[in-house]
């Protein structure tokens, strides 16, 4: 079966940074709906569209087609005191941007008095290298499409 729109894929992964270090590698598959439900990169989608099981790629992908630029408006530093016991460095939190819309933060720093929190993506304003490998193509059920996500196996359980 070809990827194609309403498609279920499974795949092997790897990311390195652009000198091929190796930032992550898939332990189990990743499992997503394909056909533009904001489930993996868009450029990801586009060098899949049409392959079938057994197709292997080595993308090259800037900042903007990877995880974005980094926003510098997304960097703050709040008093330790405005946070629970317990904050730790690689810690998540959510809060709000400035725009007042959900942000998730990640604890990048404690220094004395201060807590320093970033909201981009860890791999924001890196170019990366993603080698694929797709294992498996399947027609995406009904309920998964309406739910835009995959279910079962490695994918969304309700």
């Amino acid at each position: 079966m070809k990827i194609d729109k309403d498609t279920v894929v499974t795949l092997q992964f790897k990311v390195a940074n652009a000198q091929g270090l190796l930032i992550e590698q898939s332990k189990t598959p990743m499992v997503y709906l394909h056909g533009g439900y904001d489930n993996t990169l868009p450029k990801i989608e586009e060098a899949l569209q049409g392959q079938e099981a057994g197709y292997k790629v080595l993308l090259k992908l800037q900042p903007e087609d990877a995880f974005g630029l980094r926003d510098e408006s997304l960097v703050r530093v709040i008093p330790k005191a405005e946070f629970p016991p317990g904050v730790k460095v690689g810690g998540q939190l959510e809060g709000r941007n400035d725009q007042g819309q959900p942000q998730i933060y990640h604890v990048v720093k404690i220094k004395g008095p201060q807590v320093h929190l970033d909201g981009n993506h860890p791999l924001a304003g890196q170019a990366l290298q993603f080698t694929l490998h797709v294992t498996d193509v399947r027609a995406a059920s009904e309920e998964e499409i309406a739910h835009r996500h995959v279910h079962g196996e490695h994918g969304h359980h309700h």
